[in-house]
């Protein structure tokens, strides 16, 4: 018996946390989700499985890692061993139209949005350009482009076969004009509690993933226009509320919530992250060291 099982993908996203229970002498194990074996009578004894998968994994060409993520997971639950960012938090993240659903469900705005398998199909429906095309399982910005027409999706679709990878379904998503100086907000939760906001900009790169490996403070001035995160202590009390029923509904023990400021004032909330990649910079801001706060919310939950 274990005291805690990380499941995970990423071979380095994972590695502060991993660090931080080291540190805390918690007795862990690290199921490596891209080569790996469970018997379905009897999973890994455990009492605490902490879920790190991640959507985006086939984009590193681990197709087999989600798959594998939520047969284990729901044996987990059957078997009655308690799963952090369990079945109900993967599947929220790895459907775009489940997000939209559950914040129209919980009256939270959100950007219209349609789900697709076929490209005349959505075009029967949508006539609101430019538009956002996403996929149902998304991950760090992977197949995302903002298209000016009818014609650019048919183009795109029928030069990129592959952007039906790996669910066969997209969704095209109502674009809202930013202010690039401002950028995007990102709420990190933590135990169904605010653990810190930040200001995302952009620079027109799609790929917001907040972990140091996706996004490093240190590029070359040679690299693309780097994506910058900013701490945001003055993040609106509504905005933290419509972020604590999202993660409450969505079960999430941990997770990220994204909105941004539509230019006549409204809050659309668009991206609900529960393998929330935490950046320590931003936190040692607010006074503290993000994993060290994950390692005390998995010490309670253990004991």
């Amino acid at each position: 018996m274990t005291d805690l099982i990380v499941l995970f993908e990423h071979p380095e996203w994972q590695l502060p946390l991993f660090s931080a229970l080291e540190r805390r002498g918690i007795s862990f194990v690290a199921f490596d989700l891209k080569r790996g074996a469970f018997d379905t009578d009897g999973v890994p004894p455990a009492k605490l499985v902490f879920n790190q998968a991640s959507p985006s994994a086939y984009n590193r060409g681990h197709d087999r890692a989600v798959p594998l993520a939520q047969a284990l997971i729901r044996a987990f639950e059957l078997h009655g061993v308690p799963v952090l960012n369990g079945s109900r938090a993967l599947s929220l993240e790895l459907s775009k139209s489940a997000q939209g659903a559950l914040c129209r469900s919980l009256g939270i705005e959100h950007p219209r949005s349609v789900a697709f398998n076929d490209v005349e199909a959505v075009l029967a429906q949508w006539t609101e350009w430019p538009a956002l095309l996403k996929p149902e399982q998304g991950g760090s910005g992977a197949r995302m482009y903002e298209v000016q027409s009818p014609d650019e999706l048919r183009r795109l679709f029928d030069e990129t076969s592959e952007l039906w990878r790996p669910d066969n379904l997209m969704l095209l998503q109502e674009k809202f004009a930013v202010d690039p100086n401002r950028g995007i907000v990102r709420m990190e939760f933590l135990g169904g509690e605010l653990l810190y906001a930040m200001r995302v900009a952009s620079h027109g790169s799609f790929n917001l993933c907040p972990s140091e490996v996706c996004n490093p403070a240190d590029r070359t001035a040679a690299a693309a226009p780097a994506v910058e995160f900013y701490p945001y202590p003055e993040v609106p009390v509504e905005a933290v509320a419509q972020g604590k029923k999202l993660v409450e509904a969505g079960g999430l023990d941990l997770g990220g919530i994204e909105y941004l400021e539509a230019p006549d004032g409204r809050l659309i909330f668009f991206d609900i992250n529960a393998n929330s990649n935490l950046r320590p910079a931003i936190a040692a801001h607010f006074g503290f060291d993000p994993f060290d706060r994950v390692v005390d919310f998995l010490e309670k939950r253990i004991a």
